[in-house]
């Protein structure tokens, strides 16, 4: 790579030092300094380019994986591309398990991008045979030479963080963040940044976002996996209904809450307000940031860090399509559909 020019060898070289963006209208009446780490700028448009990259660099550094091997994931959308995208570039073939619940938009995306696609019932248990975890397990154990990326339950999805979203976070700040704020869904982003920020900082607050209908937060409080917790949402990447191990709830100081309506208006609001078009789980971790606001979390003193971990684009099919939300029943007499701005001559 010739960083002077930009000149990149392939597109991998791209992933990674996403940058560190000031909120400034959608934040007028807070107090405190607000910043958003936005990875969709990343060129897969996500933070799973992180794990994706360094989880199957890792295998190769073992001899796990040779070119024409299979690589196997269970995705809501977002490791999936960029699981296809870096087997394109190292010559792997790529089959994905995917949620049900994932939009249209990112199916379309990874069978665009060469990857062979399951598409499996969201609403099952997560021992179900139908659900994205088993299917993936099982298509592992049926095809030879293929390694299970298992993003849930590998502690490289942490390190993958730990060894660059943390330090890159640090740096932006000049060391000064005093919260930082993420969705939870895996939980390698929040758990690998947050290690590396809590040994830099101890006192630096780690807040994850959670859905309800998820069993994180509860969890994280009782450290008791409740299943009556458990209920359908909307938004994809956020929650669980399974206790992964890529989660270090140690680490992480509390859980907050963010309904799926309330969540999908403020990711519309930080188009109209900031100019970031980003995705649902972004709304869902500023979705976030507004109630700890509420709560009076922050101070003047408080410079806070919230990922927004992926791009607007993925969800053209959902959050911003007004017939969707006019569906899910998410507009009323406070948020009505975008204007009609368009006139056909």
């Amino acid at each position: 790579m010739n960083k002077q020019k930009q000149v990149y060898n392939n597109v991998l070289e791209l992933i990674g030092t996403t940058p560190l963006i000031k909120l400034n209208t959608i934040t007028e009446a807070f107090k405190g300094n607000f910043f958003a780490k936005v990875e969709g700028f990343n060129p897969g448009h996500s933070t799973k380019d992180r794990i994706a990259l360094y989880i199957i660099e890792e295998a190769e550094r073992q001899g796990l994986l040779k070119p024409g091997d299979t690589i196997i994931e269970t995705t809501s959308g977002n490791t999936g591309f960029s699981i296809a995208m870096v087997s394109i570039i190292k010559g792997y073939d790529c089959i994905l398990a995917v949620s049900s619940k994932s939009s249209k938009d990112k199916i379309d995306m990874l069978k665009t991008m060469g990857a062979k696609v399951y598409v499996c019932p969201a609403h099952v248990k997560a021992d179900d045979p139908r659900s994205y975890y088993e299917v993936a397990k099982r298509i592992h154990k049926e095809i030879k030479d293929s390694v299970y990326i298992n993003q849930y339950f590998n502690t490289l999805n942490i390190e993958a963080h730990y060894n660059s979203t943390g330090p890159e976070i640090w740096n932006q700040t000049n060391g000064e963040i005093t919260h930082l704020i993420a969705c939870s869904g895996t939980g390698g982003t929040i758990s690998g940044a947050a290690k590396f920020l809590k040994e830099q900082n101890p006192n630096i607050k780690i807040i994850g976002i959670d859905a309800y209908g998820s069993v994180l937060q509860k969890y994280h409080e009782t450290k008791v996996f409740d299943a009556n917790e458990i209920y359908p949402y909307r938004i994809e990447g956020l929650g669980k209904n399974l206790i992964p191990t890529a989660t270090n709830f140690d680490i992480i100081d509390r859980f907050v809450k963010v309904t799926d309506e309330a969540s999908a208006h403020t990711a519309r609001d930080l188009a109209k307000t900031e100019g970031l078009f980003v995705g649902y789980t972004s709304g869902a971790a500023f979705q976030g940031v507004k109630q700890l606001h509420e709560e009076g979390e922050f101070n003047s003193d408080s410079k806070v860090v919230v990922i927004f971990p992926d791009h607007g684009s993925r969800y053209m099919s959902k959050i911003y399509s007004d017939d969707w939300m006019s569906e899910q029943g998410f507009f009323d007499s406070e948020h009505s559909p975008c204007k009609k701005v368009v006139e056909h001559l």
